[in-house]
């Protein structure tokens, strides 16, 4: 019934809307903000372009929208989406579901609802960049590889970055077929290989692009750039190994020591007869030991992160 009322006042109000005119007004409106955020989205393209060129390394959070829409690989499936587009439909979508919600339910489940769907995108965004992050990683001694077989002007750069395209994996060999595209249309090879090394997160990834741009510039042979990348590339995962090791350690330490405070717990239930609940949640005891968990949960989820 509510959903009926819903559908009748919309439609009432859309033709009284018509009837006054206001549609039209909303329509031209909605055309303007659109060309509005366009002309921002190419201001600051060019912007950041210009920041790239003068290695700045602030940014604006505009900036850090975009990067993270291209390091989760969303704007290599929709090119033209921008930092502007990708607010503007998270709120119109956060608003519908929030209302849709709210007229079925009530206002606590819309602001859950509304929550969870956040949450959910921010989680899906994370695994998409952890799983682009993996596979750079797992290409990157590949492209080392055909690298190493030639030796590059910056004349014929773009002709072996189109080659070498041909064998990688996404998110790779985007990002190879874009900077042939930008340095053969542009002509400026040493800043599309900069543009490029901005769009692949991994740290290796960037450095390889950087020597790659010094090398061209004297006339080098690439094999020896690929041979001191190969090696630098080993030494980072045997680090990382090691890292991830040591986290792995201290969340098995941690899960012991959950269970042993449980069992304390139990024991101190036992012989006070106070609730687990009640001691954890009404003694400062209690609340000091939740405290000192979470801080401990925040510091391990962060490393995790940081070592991934």
């Amino acid at each position: 019934m509510k959903v009926l009322l819903l559908i009748l006042l919309l439609s009432g109000f859309f033709l009284l809307f018509r009837e006054m005119g206001v549609l039209g007004h909303m329509a031209a409106a909605l055309r303007k903000t659109r060309e509005e955020m366009d002309a921002a989205s190419r201001q600051r393209s060019l912007a950041d372009r210009q920041k790239l060129l003068e290695l700045q390394e602030r940014h604006s959070a505009w900036y850090s929208l975009e990067q993270l829409l291209q390091y989760s690989g969303i704007k290599r499936r929709f090119p033209g989406l921008t930092a502007e587009w990708w607010v503007t439909w998270n709120a119109v979508g956060g608003a519908t579901v929030f209302l849709v919600c709210a007229t079925i339910g009530d206002i606590k489940a819309a602001v859950a609802v509304t929550g969870a769907c956040s949450l959910a995108e921010w989680y899906i965004l994370k695994k998409l960049r952890e799983r682009n992050l993996r596979r750079t990683e797992e290409n990157l001694t590949k492209l080392m590889d055909f690298l190493g077989n030639y030796s590059a002007t910056s004349g014929d750069v773009v002709a072996i970055l189109k080659q070498v395209g041909r064998y990688m994996e996404e998110p790779v060999k985007s990002v190879l077929d874009m900077c042939c595209h930008e340095a053969s249309t542009t002509g400026d090879v040493s800043m599309a290989l900069r543009l490029m090394a901005e769009r692949i997160e991994h740290p290796k990834f960037k450095e390889l692009v950087r020597n790659m741009e010094v090398s061209i510039r004297y006339c080098a042979d690439f094999s020896i750039l690929a041979d001191n990348s190969r090696r630098s590339l080993r030494e980072y995962l045997r680090v990382s190994g090691e890292r991830k090791g040591m986290i792995r350690e201290a969340v098995m330490n941690l899960t012991i020591l959950l269970g042993m405070s449980f069992v304390v717990l139990l024991t101190v239930e036992k012989l006070t007869g106070v609730g687990m609940r009640q001691l954890l949640a009404e003694t400062w005891p209690g609340r000091a030991g939740l405290v000192i968990l979470f801080a401990l949960f925040v510091w391990l989820r962060g490393s995790v992160g940081r070592a991934e």
